[in-house]
């Protein structure tokens, strides 16, 4: 389900455009009439409520009638984007931003070489580089350009001393994983190959034997031949370097859970192996570890653990029981637990060993910074990062060693890599992406929003220097709120394209997310859902009331589970949003449970409708569910990919057809499908780009952005 911002868009437009006349931006001279949908009869009946839906005939992707309307809409889509005439000037402009220097990403350490991805636009898709540490001179191991940039790196596990690297690639967007393994001193890939290892619901996972012999990874059940792949009841198997995968064994989580995810977390040389287990998305972990093939549970649910590291030999947890914004935990061999630091400011997201202690990564609303600590829980330091506008991403640490690689970027800073000295206390810059445009005249700004039951919400606005509040700035409004992800400072990169030209990009730190810790997040799920909205929504009033800008400037923004707060923000509130870009959704949350394969995974967050009172909450806000006819709804951009395994694809074409029969306010309701893409991971980089052109393009249009 989970989608980071900068991979919000699938694929750029592939179908012929029909030329149209074009409208003047900001126009509201009614589009185009969409393509009429049949209605069929049918309907649910649940909790003695009768659920009518006439569009369920579109949630069978093989039938022709649904195939020939994908088509259509696609035709109308590419007519009406086609007719709005910023789209070859933003396009251009936005080609100009992304080209950067070369990027790096993921970066970790094994047996003294660096591992990392490494991206120079405009390739499609990065390369995974080694590179002895810290002096050495990269090497490219794996490079999947040639084919296109179809096929995709999608995860890698280098072995304790760095002489294997274990890596996961996938293609056409499906995130279905096939495991390689290759020498790293030759460069040679060996034969074993492990397909089935995880994607899309199941998270992929790796940790390889001290002896580096072979490894435990996730796997699904093999399906039969000639049919596809079931995404339940993935276990722990371990595979022999040489043998046929056909040999590999199940070592954990037989009979674990039908909708099972893991993280496997080795100990330094790999001697023991900590696994977190869990029951779908969203939430806390069970906590087992292996010893020889010996298998112990140390903790269960209710220590409400989220994430875990190996301190040398000792396993350190972030658990929240009791704890909204975590405190950390040592356990041993028995489940035993002693506290090393208790709750205190700010909430814990991630924990890394250094030197002879660790590493604390914690968030406060929009602001992160990194905290060392001593192995025995005293505080050393905060490490002197920028203190506000900026998300820490990978940490390359390893204990005993004094120095550490931390990447993080901020809104106007593009990706850095600095090395943390532990003993000294200080930072050196060792990479830097050079960025196409000077972002010093974008200007951060903080105000707060107040949602139905009072809790202050944080809203990021950004604007150039002299863009002051004027009452109508054309504005889009980001966010995500479920699954205990944060809304993260980053870097804006081609959006600079909306905000030289006047328009404002603000970002909404909604309950749902982790980044106040686990209360703002369990205040965003199950019977608690609408929580999200309505901060959602004062976030927006915030906007009008410190007169950035009003209800006919206003753009929002949302991909996934954000797709399902687009969805019911505008059937909530349609006369306070004048455009909508909906990536990937959730609209039909009744059926999504019931009648698609991840929906299952969801329940921990969303709750299930087979209780009564779940269902009742649900179908308030189930967004298809509420469409209401000869109802003035804003402009409206859904994509969807056709290979989609996280959000089924069929949720955007029913409510596509709601919107269009419903809606009489003359703005077009479109949707975009790819039918090689999915849920946005993996897109190469020409995709991503263009899709940044479309999107900025239809709200230049929708919202009145000043020409350049």
């Amino acid at each position: 389900m989970r989608l980071a911002l900068s991979i919000l868009l699938l694929a750029c437009a592939s179908m012929p455009i029909v030329a149209a006349p074009a409208m003047k931006p900001g126009s509201t001279r009614a589009a185009p009439q969409p393509p009429a949908t049949p209605r069929h009869t049918a309907s649910s009946t649940l909790h003695g409520v009768t659920v009518n839906d006439p569009y369920r005939w579109l949630e069978n992707p093989e039938d022709p009638a649904v195939l020939a309307w994908i088509k259509v809409q696609n035709a109308y889509t590419d007519q009406v984007l086609a007719a709005m005439p910023d789209g070859k000037a933003m396009n251009a402009r936005v080609q100009q931003l992304a080209i950067t220097s070369t990027t790096r990403s993921s970066p970790m350490l094994a047996g003294g070489t660096l591992f990392y991805m490494q991206e120079t636009p405009p390739q499609p898709q990065p390369q995974l580089i080694a590179q002895p540490w810290p002096d050495g001179q990269p090497r490219v191991l794996v490079d999947l350009n040639a084919n296109g940039g179809n096929t995709a790196i999608v995860a890698y596990w280098p072995s304790p001393s760095g002489r294997y690297l274990a890596y996961g690639t996938a293609a056409g967007g499906s995130e279905m994983t096939t495991i390689h393994v290759l020498d790293v001193a030759s460069g040679k890939v060996l034969p074993d190959a492990m397909p089935w290892a995880g994607g899309g619901a199941t998270p992929q996972g790796l940790a390889w034997d001290a002896d580096e012999k072979g490894f435990t990874y996730v796997r699904l059940p093999p399906p039969p031949a000639g049919h596809e792949v079931k995404p339940f009841h993935a276990a722990l198997l371990h595979h022999t370097l040489g043998e046929s995968a056909t040999q590999d064994t199940v070592v954990f989580g037989k009979d674990f859970s039908k909708i099972a995810e893991y993280r496997l977390l080795a100990s330094p040389g790999a001697k023991r192996l900590a696994v977190l287990a869990n029951v779908g998305d969203g939430g806390p972990t069970q906590v087992y570890l292996r010893e020889g093939t010996h298998w112990t549970k140390l903790l269960g649910d209710a220590a409400n653990v989220r994430t875990a590291a190996w301190v040398g030999n000792r396993l350190l947890v972030a658990s929240f029981a009791n704890a909204p914004r975590g405190k950390l935990l040592a356990v041993d061999d028995h489940g035993n637990t002693t506290e090393v630091l208790g709750e205190r400011k700010g909430a814990v997201q991630s924990i890394e060993p250094i030197a002879d202690g660790f590493l604390l990564v914690r968030s406060w609303g929009p602001d992160w910074w990194v905290e060392q600590y001593a192995d025995n829980g005293q505080f050393v330091r905060r490490l002197p990062l920028p203190a506000h506008g900026i998300g820490i991403g990978g940490i390359a640490a390893e204990h005993g060693q004094d120095r550490a690689l931390i990447s993080y970027s901020g809104w106007t800073s593009p990706s850095r890599w600095v090395e943390y000295d532990a003993k000294a206390g200080t930072l050196k810059t060792v990479f830097e992406v050079k960025a196409a445009a000077d972002y010093s005249k974008v200007h951060t700004y903080r105000i707060d929003g107040t949602s139905k039951d009072g809790t202050k919400i944080p809203v990021t606005v950004l604007a150039m220097q002299g863009v002051d509040p004027d009452g109508h700035r054309p504005t889009i409004l980001y966010s995500y709120g479920g699954f205990d992800l944060p809304v993260v400072p980053h870097f804006v990169g081609a959006e600079m394209a909306w905000l030289e030209r006047g328009g404002v990009l603000a970002f909404a730190n909604i309950r749902g997310g982790n980044e106040d810790g686990q209360s703002w997040h369990a205040q965003g799920q199950e019977l608690d859902k609408q929580n999200v909205f309505d901060d959602f929504h004062a976030a927006a009033l915030a906007l009008f009331d410190t007169h950035w800008t009003d209800r006919q400037h206003l753009g929002i923004l949302g991909a996934s589970n954000g797709g399902l707060l687009m969805g019911a923000s505008l059937v909530q509130h349609p006369g306070d949003y004048r455009a909508v870009v909906s990536l990937v959704g959730i609209y039909d949350m009744l059926r999504h449970e019931t009648n698609f394969s991840n929906g299952a995974y969801n329940i921990p967050e969303y709750g299930s409708i087979a209780n009564a009172a779940q269902f009742k909450a649900t179908l308030a806000y189930s967004p298809l569910q509420n469409v209401k006819a000869h109802t003035a709804y804003p402009a409206v951009l859904m994509t969807t990919g056709a290979n989609d395994p996280r959000v089924a694809p069929w949720q955007s074409r029913k409510f596509t057809a709601a919107l269009q029969r419903a809606s009489n306010s003359g703005q077009p309701i479109l949707l975009l499908t790819r039918m090689n893409a999915g849920h946005g991971f993996g897109a190469p980089f020409s995709q991503r780009v263009g899709n940044t052109a479309i999107m900025l393009t239809f709200f230049a249009q929708e919202l009145g952005l000043p020409a350049k």
